[in-house]
């Protein structure tokens, strides 16, 4: 690990965090049950940090932390040193990620983050609804050095170095709705907000009885997740992009990568990556000590552009609450 900073000269970026405290609640994908979620500010290098309030104090707290992070079917699950777990943060962490939140507390009355409408437009929702400050202290960004890749039979995940943050992925399913799809975008807030974050998760009708027999997709429904049944899609209204499919692939993936503790500079290719696959590339980042240092990111010309439905996404169920 290189511990100095590149600076990039004036006009560096400072870290953000929420003005209040913002609530909702919902059902997790997976367990199908009943959560309640508050977002709410935190202190300068606080980072994102976990707190389940149906654990005992001193128990429940979990960094958003790819140490913490494991390996677990079809969504990405955090464990607490005294084995607390919080799962299906991906969403979130990229809305986070997406918005430039570099630290918030998200307290949760359950184990599983609400997965509202399978995409991550109601979290920029509920962002939008508390605001956001800038904080006193400069935001410092992960700059890639030197490709790391890892890759197992059918799938790859790579880092490589660039300027800003580019996410190129391609898919191939079998399933001729979805078939082989490749994006790729510069990501930044506008262009998250637009094209990244109204793309939802999506399913097999005839997976759907399989994974609940697992204790998975449990919430799933219509309202929550594309569903495909051979060559249709079942949802009303259809797809939010022709493309929808791999713009959730990309969604997933920023918000996976937001486990380094920091918002990456460089390209993330992945090539039918899932998870799983994108924690053993952090993993395999951090265990190269020249392949990446630190760097102060240079400040966003212009505000972000407030969260606004656009004419192909239907309007939010969510319903944000002051805390």
């Amino acid at each position: 690990m290189q511990n100095g900073h590149n600076g990039d000269g004036a006009g560096i970026a400072r870290q953000r965090t929420l003005k209040s405290a913002i609530h909702c609640s919902g059902v997790g994908l997976h367990n199908g049950l009943r959560v309640s979620l508050t977002l709410c500010p935190a202190l300068p290098d606080t980072g994102i940090l976990f707190r389940r309030l149906d654990l005992p104090e001193g128990q429940n707290e979990i960094a958003a932390n790819w140490r913490n992070a494991i390996e677990t079917p079809l969504c990405t699950t955090l464990v607490g040193d005294n084995g607390a777990t919080v799962s299906t943060i991906e969403h979130l962490m990229s809305a986070l990620a997406g918005c430039g939140i570099d630290n918030a507390v998200v307290e949760l009355t359950g184990s599983e983050v609400p997965i509202m409408d399978g995409s991550a437009s109601p979290f920029l929702f509920l962002i939008d609804c508390a605001g956001t400050v800038e904080q006193a202290v400069p935001r410092r960004a992960i700059r890639i050095l030197k490709p790391v890749s890892v890759a197992e039979e059918s799938r790859a995940a790579h880092l490589r170095p660039g300027d800003g943050f580019m996410v190129d992925f391609e898919i191939d399913f079998e399933n001729p709705v979805i078939a082989r799809q490749h994006w790729q975008v510069e990501v930044d807030r506008h262009s998250f907000r637009s094209e990244i974050a109204p793309a939802r998760t999506f399913g097999f009708l005839a997976d759907v009885e399989k994974l609940r027999a697992l204790g998975l997709a449990r919430g799933g429904s219509l309202d929550n997740a594309v569903v495909i049944e051979g060559d249709r899609i079942l949802n009303e209204g259809g797809l939010r992009f022709d493309n929808e499919f791999v713009r959730h692939k990309a969604l997933d993936s920023i918000g996976d990568l937001y486990l380094a503790g920091a918002p990456i500079i460089g390209r993330f290719e992945g090539y039918c990556a899932g998870h799983a696959l994108t924690l053993r590339l952090l993993r395999a980042l951090f265990a190269e000590q020249d392949a990446w240092t630190w760097s102060d990111q240079p400040a966003v010309q212009g505000a972000p552009r407030p969260y606004q439905i656009g004419p192909s996404v239907p309007p939010q169920r969510a319903v944000a609450t002051p805390a």
